[in-house]
């Protein structure tokens, strides 16, 4: 009777069990990270008799997760991927978001301040065209500004941003490592800590939202988690700490995440990090942000700089030299950086500044130099990882020429000294119109070409352009003699006869580069006895030779092949295709995310229409059980009233 009522109770027992566990599984089905339970029922030995074993009953044994370790990891890991590709992704939208185009873009503006000289070569003495030209050159100046200060908006918002995710970060590992403890110490009853595992499973996922991770089991039952591969963030029940701190050089604006030791930060390499937030941060303000800056501050810097050269070559209303449109870029300590960090401190007296010589060679990029000797190493240019030996020795003026830039090095260098270039880093943000007073706007050449009275050919000027201002004497006054169709003497040079091709320059200089003082081009065919004489400007109140210079600059072949004028839409074109590479693979990671977490939950998640056949399976085998218990006690009843007679 005894084992009747021992077998109905432990049926009994077992599936309120089992119905338990079911109502949780309903009552969790929202609840993030929760996998689905099961109780696990074995039999209970039977008894030994001598008609054979006789069955005692079921038990519970355990509560078990349906849980795939190999889903969990790889769902956290495209987590991490995702995040970082839907963050660079909405930043990069962001960038292309400052770079307008249309007729409120930087790029109409410089169309329109470039086209403006049109109207002043027409008419070199209309104040009012003078005064359009001074007021567009203010407005792209201005415009050049405000793009600069967006992207330092930007970058001051990716910044806070790091911060808040870092405090994320810090305090999801502290809470790991504290869920880490209370797991170990349940593992030794034998049972798993069903809620605890779940609950380390979501915040390691939660992490992986901000940077990836990798883990390894212990044998007590907690996980290690590894940044970058190899650096511990939670190891049993202690946590490092992460920080941003700045590279190498202490440069702002660009960052890095490091693990906090007890004998500093560690700065964790970039390309290690995989996935998450910060990753998808990182690699933005680190590359795209930087990129964007370097386009800005080279057009910038080009347009600037080549209309400031141009202008001062010509002469104003009163006859003096033209100075600055603009204000000068100033190259400075923040141009040229050397290494922060103890461990890679320069040792030698090097020193570096920074100059221009050619601003239709420049590209967008910053420059790491490293020296192998007192004057020999590389330069990286970093945009492309295009690496170049140098040997500033070898210079007249100890300088290493690179993409229309002049490096000049005074002292002497140890190998291993470092420095970074950043050619473009403050170009946009300081430009401002220095001019004001349409008078000394300088359109007119200080040169001009006068073709001899008695030719009888078909010669023609096609243009004449200063090369230098004011013009050297002995310049003046050159008079080119045609001693046929295609031959000439020239009057500073004695007898020497030159050969003479229609449209093709006629320098000053003769020795060659550098070229000075003035240029002509001529056209057509001349006559033996025509001549051209070359001499200053007489009447610089009726030229316009500076102003055309000037518009024609719109066609120079400046940005990577693209006239200047073209250098804001390869701008915009560089950034837009980085934001729709971007957006394509935030779309694929977001796809296989979905899908591995389907997976998951296929494996792990709470299905309730199985949940609700669960019940009602329960629910027959529990009222079957309690009735086991009653007919049980029905017939021990029974046995004792006919034993009391």
């Amino acid at each position: 009777m005894g084992s009747l009522l021992n077998v109905g109770a432990r049926a009994l027992q077992a599936n309120q069990v089992a119905l338990q566990t079911a109502g949780n599984n309903i009552a969790n089905v929202n609840v993030a990270g929760y996998s689905r339970q099961r109780v696990a029922l074995a039999t209970v030995p039977g008894q030994n008799s001598s008609a054979g074993y006789i069955g005692q009953g079921v038990t519970v044994t355990s509560i078990q997760r349906n849980f795939s370790a190999f889903l969990t990891r790889q769902s956290a890991l495209a987590v991490a991927a995702q995040s970082a590709d839907a963050t660079r992704s909405d930043k990069l939208r962001q960038l292309e978001g400052v770079f307008t185009g249309g007729a409120q873009g930087l790029g109409a503006s410089i169309s329109d301040m470039m086209n403006g000289f049109s109207d002043v070569a027409n008419a070199p003495t209309d104040m009012t065209a003078r005064t359009v030209v001074l007021t567009r050159i203010d407005e792209t100046a201005s415009r050049m500004r405000a793009a600069a200060k967006q992207l330092d908006d930007l970058q001051t918002g990716i910044a806070q941003e790091l911060q808040q995710k870092v405090s994320a970060i810090n305090s999801l590992a502290s809470n790991i490592a504290a869920v880490n403890e209370q797991i170990t110490r349940t593992t030794g009853n034998g049972q798993s800590p069903n809620d605890l595992l779940d609950q380390r499973d979501q915040l390691i996922k939660e992490l992986n939202q901000y940077v990836q991770t990798s883990s390894v089991a212990a044998d007590d039952g907690s996980i290690g988690l590894y940044l970058a591969g190899s650096q511990q963030l939670v190891l049993g029940n202690a946590a490092s700490q992460v920080a941003i701190v700045n590279d190498d050089f202490g440069d702002s604006r660009t960052s890095k995440l490091a693990i906090v030791r007890l004998t500093g930060p560690f700065a964790l390499d970039e390309s290690m990090l995989g996935g998450g937030e910060v990753s998808g941060l990182l690699r933005f303000q680190n590359n795209d942000l930087n990129e964007g800056r370097n386009l800005l501050g080279r057009l910038s810097l080009a347009v600037t700089t080549s209309l400031n050269d141009q202008h001062k070559l010509g002469l104003d209303l009163d006859g003096n030299v033209g100075s600055n449109l603009f204000s000068p870029t100033v190259f400075g300590n923040s141009n040229v950086m050397t290494p922060k960090a103890p461990a890679t401190l320069n040792t030698g007296a090097a020193t570096l500044t920074l100059g221009i010589s050619d601003t239709t060679q420049f590209a967008a990029s910053d420059y790491e130099i490293q020296f192998n000797g007192a004057t020999t190493g590389t330069i990286v240019r970093r945009s492309d990882g295009v690496v170049t030996a140098f040997d500033t020795s070898l210079s007249a003026t100890n300088s290493i020429s690179i993409d229309g830039l002049d490096i000049a090095q005074a002292g002497s260098a140890v190998s291993g000294d470092r420095f970074l270039i950043k050619p473009y880093t403050n170009s946009s943000s300081n430009v401002t119109s220095v001019f004001s007073t349409p008078r000394a706007l300088a359109v007119a050449s200080p040169v001009a070409a006068t073709m001899g009275g008695a030719n009888t050919g078909s010669l023609q000027q096609v243009s004449i352009t200063a090369r230098s201002n004011p013009l050297a004497p002995a310049s003046l006054g050159v008079v080119l003699t045609f001693t046929g169709s295609n031959t000439y003497t020239r009057s500073d040079q004695g007898a020497t006869v030159y050969s003479y091709t229609p449209g093709q320059a006629i320098e000053a200089t003769v020795t060659g580069p550098p070229l000075a003082d003035w240029t002509v081009t001529l056209q057509g065919t001349p006559k033996a006895g025509d001549t051209v004489k070359v001499n200053t400007n007489l009447y610089p109140t009726l030229s316009a030779g500076n102003a055309t210079a000037m518009m024609n600059l719109r066609d120079v072949a400046m940005f990577d092949g693209a006239a200047l004028t073209d250098g804001y839409a390869g701008l915009i074109s560089q950034i837009g295709i980085r934001t729709q590479s971007a957006d394509y693979s935030a779309k694929v990671s977001a796809s296989i995310a979905t899908n591995v977490e389907r997976d998951r939950a296929g494996v792990s998640g709470v299905n309730l229409d199985e949940e609700a056949a669960s019940l009602l399976q329960y629910q027959q085998a529990y009222q079957a059980s309690a009735k086991m218990i009653q007919i049980a006690q029905n017939i021990f009843d029974t046995l004792i009233q006919n034993l009391s007679r």
